[in-house]
């Protein structure tokens, strides 16, 4: 075993042979991630997204960014079924434990997602589109000025968020680039939350990208590399087949061994 995984070793000048460090960190931290994704993937989809909750919000601010995308990215009945695997694994609800521990203008608009129960038929109504569109634009250029105040802690900007179905939204967002000239998302950069929060609602190709991109960077952080994970053990029902198209080269070349394996065979299920 040695002689066939001699990248482990190194010989000193005493002809001793040890680990070498890098490559074992390296072994290490594959191992963690081929282990993670497979106890993501064989958990029920319901407890696998209240532990991820409750491990986000454990963890704080910084990675609220995991609620939105569980919040904005499952469909109205498996959100449902997260939150009653959060009532049974904690004997708490998500809501409950997001109003005692988020602080800020987060807090409003984290309840209001975990909470939604979105209608998901096909109908749209661009009247009412046309008009939240100029609503959240309003909200967005307000945040300017001497008296600053953050879009999400206007409340039709939660309702628009928070209630209306994902079809209609992208209207919204369609809506928005006409008379913006820009996208919502690019008028959100001082507000990364909300940011993506639109993109997981109405663009969700472009977040899942993004995830893609950080995490296979030469330079990329580790929860840049578990992000990628969780997405991969998380999104079933997602299609990521231009994802796959644009990403594959760097994953044969950048990421090793079980781990590699299975991002490749996830990424050719989709193109299927």
């Amino acid at each position: 075993m040695r002689k066939g995984c001699s990248k482990f070793f190194l010989e000193d000048e005493r002809q001793f042979e040890r680990w070498n460090d890098s490559a074992i960190k390296s072994l290490k931290a594959e191992f963690k991630l081929f282990k993670d994704v497979v106890v993501l993937s064989l958990m029920h989809p319901w407890e696998r997204d209240a532990r991820l909750l409750k491990k986000a919000l454990k963890k704080g601010p910084p990675h609220y960014n995991v609620i939105v995308e569980i919040a904005c990215t499952r469909s109205s009945d498996q959100l449902l079924g997260a939150r009653k695997a959060y009532h049974s694994l904690f004997d708490r609800s998500i809501e409950e434990d997001l109003a005692s521990h988020v602080k800020g203008s987060e807090r409003k608009l984290l309840v209001a997602l975990v909470s939604a129960y979105r209608y998901e038929g096909p109908k749209e109504k661009e009247d009412a589109a046309k008009s939240e569109a100029k609503a959240l634009l309003n909200a967005i250029k307000n945040n300017n000025g001497d008296h600053k105040k953050k879009a999400m802690e206007e409340d039709e900007v939660i309702w628009i968020l928070t209630t209306r179905s994902k079809p209609h939204l992208k209207v919204v967002y369609e809506q928005y680039k006409k008379i913006s000239a820009k996208t919502i998302t690019e008028d959100l950069e001082v507000e990364l939350l909300l940011k993506e929060t639109v993109e997981c609602l109405c663009t969700p190709q472009t977040y899942f990208t993004r995830v893609f991109d950080s995490a296979l960077r030469e330079d990329a952080k580790e929860n840049a590399k578990k992000a990628l994970t969780r997405l991969v053990a998380t999104q079933e029902d997602v299609d990521l087949k231009g994802i796959a198209a644009k990403f594959e080269d760097k994953i044969k070349e950048r990421v090793k061994g079980a781990y590699k394996d299975v991002l490749l065979g996830v990424l050719a299920d989709d193109r299927k």
